[in-house]
């Protein structure tokens, strides 16, 4: 059970730093490696300085529900970390972690509603920006997918988890 218990931590941590580097890195769209787009700004790399230049992406309402959605999912995960560790030194032997398994999976949720919103209607979201058939889903858009899984698996682990001593 206490390999278990790692585990379960350990998934935890791991998606919870995926989701927010997914939600905070700047590659949720992809154009030939010199432009990219993220759930906050527009970014285009200068050859003269070597930097990145970044504008503000323009706000539509599809952006904003993904903006929204990906961090309700970071503070779902967040809270269901803080109570899952307060639970650990504070619950009776037997409890089952209820509580943090539930903010798990609707970390889940959100995830997915987020990832889904951005896939189909990355056109909206992407409206001024150069030609979509020349660029990609970038990786912070795969990480995103894939914490899906994870926060849905580790939410039901959670749930079924029983505190023993």
């Amino acid at each position: 059970m206490a390999y278990l218990l790692m585990f379960v931590t350990l998934l935890h941590l791991i998606t919870l730093a995926m989701l927010f580097i997914a939600t905070m890195e700047k590659s949720w769209w992809v154009w030939d490696g010199m432009e990219n787009s993220d759930l906050w700004y527009d970014c285009r790399y200068d050859n003269d300085t070597g930097t990145w230049l970044c504008a503000s992406s323009k706000e539509t309402e599809w952006l904003q529900s993904v903006q929204v959605l990906m961090v309700l999912s970071v503070v779902f995960s967040s809270v269901s970390f803080l109570v899952f560790l307060g639970q650990l030194f504070t619950m009776s032997k037997g409890g089952l972690f209820y509580f943090t398994g539930l903010c798990q999976v609707f970390a889940g949720l959100t995830a997915f509603a987020a990832a889904l919103i951005y896939t189909l209607h990355n056109q909206e979201i992407l409206q001024d920006s150069r030609k979509l058939t020349e660029g990609h889903f970038g990786y912070c858009f795969m990480l995103a997918w894939v914490c899906v899984p994870l926060l849905l698996i580790s939410g039901v682990m959670y749930i079924h988890l029983r505190k023993k001593e």
